[in-house]
Formats: C-alpha cells, sequence, structure tokens
C-alpha cells in the first residue's frame, strides 16, 4: 500500500508528503526510499526526539493533527499509519478537514487502522507502563468521514488479522478533488 501511495503522489507531482503521527520515523524513512519527498509530524516530544536521533537526516516536528502547521495545499500526500486510531471518533472529523486544507489539488492520503467499533486503553506497551486509548474503527465509517470532509475515497483494502493479531486491518486510500 505504501508503494501504490508514493507511485500515486510522484505521478500526480503535487509536492512533499506529511507522514503524520510518524512516531519513531519508521514509515518516514520508508516513503523516503520508496522516493518521496517526506516529513513527519507527532504529537509526542519524546517520539520526535527519537525520530530526529534515529533518522537525522529527515524532518520531524512536534504537531497536531487536528491543527496542523501548515500552508493551505502545501502537501502531495498525506500518510495517517495507525495514527488516527489515537484520536477519539468524535474529533475525526475535524482531523478529516485538516487533512483536505493542507492537501493540494489532486494530493493524496494513505490510512492505515484496525477494524471494529471499540475503544480500547493500554496501560503497558512496548517495554513501558503508559496511559493511551486506541480506537477500532468500522472502514464504512472512515471513508463516509473522508468523503464529507471533501475527500474522494478511491480505494480500500481489508486484510486478515496475522500471527498476533485479533482484528482484521484497513487501509483507505483518497484523493482531493484536481484542478480541471
Amino acid at each position: 500500500m505504501l508503494a501504490a501511495f508514493a507511485k500515486l503522489v510522484q505521478s500526480a507531482g503535487a509536492g512533499p508528503v506529511a507522514d503524520l503521527g510518524c512516531g519513531p520515523g519508521r514509515i518516514t524513512a520508508h516513503l523516503r526510499s520508496l522516493g518521496l519527498t517526506v516529513f513527519g509530524i507527532d504529537l509526542s516530544p519524546a517520539m520526535v526526539a527519537l525520530a530526529r536521533r534515529t533518522y537525522p537526516d529527515l524532518r520531524f516536528n512536534e504537531g497536531s493533527m487536528a491543527a496542523l502547521d501548515l500552508e493551505d495545499a502545501s502537501v502531495g500526500g498525506i500518510v495517517a499509519w495507525y495514527s488516527i486510531i489515537h484520536t477519539p471518533p468524535e474529533l475525526l472529523p475535524v482531523v478529516f478537514a485538516e487533512f483536505h486544507r493542507v492537501l493540494a489539488p489532486d494530493g493524496h492520503l494513505l490510512l492505515a487502522f484496525q477494524v471494529g467499533n471499540e475503544r480500547r486503553h493500554i496501560e503497558h506497551g512496548y517495554g513501558h507502563n503508559l496511559s493511551l486509548d486506541a480506537y477500532r474503527l468500522l472502514p464504512d465509517h472512515i471513508a463516509e468521514l473522508s468523503s464529507e470532509a471533501g475527500l474522494v475515497v478511491h480505494a480500500r483494502l481489508l486484510r486478515e488479522p496475522e500471527t498476533r493479531e485479533k482484528v482484521q486491518h484497513a487501509c483507505l486510500l483518497a484523493r482531493t478533488p484536481g484542478m480541471s
């Protein structure tokens, strides 16, 4: 999905890609290896610091998906790879409106998330104590919210759970309408 997304962005020639909710920068670096000009944004200062240490040649900034410090129509693509799962569902319309605002005409959006309709509270993960909510989301609902924000949904992928996973995972590709 990431490689297909990279080809779509490159063929549109619409500008850099923002990896939103980039965490430690792994996907940001992978997107660059696919030939994209890319930068990462994450809400967590600790994650941004880790990404900067791990990938010093890439740009990482702190920021919120609900209020991006980016100009209107300034990015050719957005990847939110399992990052919208930390947004309370009632705030997703704000996030998708923000995605639409910063995407250039013919800009592409790639979302990945776990499928379901529930909130899970996580208190331990990755070897650390933490307090974090994660939401499983319904693909039809995410497609509807994306459309309501002005994005055109053009592909969905559902995959079955792998080894230690319990639920399906989904990817959704959308784009902003073109200038024509």
